[in-house]
């Protein structure tokens, strides 16, 4: 147990997609890398990117990371990257193609979960195999999830009638 929690601190996560796991029932996750710029990676150091509008999407024999905005590095200059060009994901093959085939043939979407780095200080994009949640099924996971805290308020109080 102490294992994991020593591992889960080793890395330090840049940007969440908080909205993600609400919109998206997500399946399987993968861990990819990232093709960034010099500039691109310090803004990134300086914990500034938001994936709130992203996702990935397969382009050849290849996967992008479109629409994910790294702010500018303040300090780059004529150097400095455009903040929401595509940036290519560095995976295997046989990931390349299982992800394309899910995207191209059950109607599945690729959606980026967090970008941090690891323990070798390697920029690095979690992503999530996700099916878009219907408005029905998005009421219903706030339903559930106010009936937990309502429960668990009830358990921690006592019932007080």
């Amino acid at each position: 147990m102490a294992k994991k929690d020593a591992r889960a601190s080793a890395y330090k996560v840049v940007s969440e997609n908080r909205k993600a796991r609400f919109s998206y029932a997500i399946g399987e996750t993968w861990e990819a890398g990232i093709a960034l710029t010099g500039t691109e990676v310090k803004s990134l150091r300086a914990g500034r990117a938001s994936l709130a509008d992203a996702y990935a999407s397969p382009k050849g024999n290849e996967i992008y990371l479109l629409n994910a905005h790294i702010p500018e590095y303040a300090q780059g200059n004529r150097y400095n990257h455009e903040p929401k060009r595509p940036r290519k994901l560095l995976l295997h093959r046989r990931e390349i193609g299982k992800l394309s085939g899910a995207v191209e043939r059950a109607g599945m979407t690729l959606v980026p979960l967090r970008i941090y780095f690891n323990e070798q200080g390697r920029a690095k994009v979690e992503v999530g195999l996700g099916k878009g949640k219907k408005a029905h099924d998005k009421r219903d996971a706030a339903a559930d999830r106010d009936w937990a805290r309502n429960q668990a308020r009830i358990m921690k109080h006592g019932a007080r009638d």
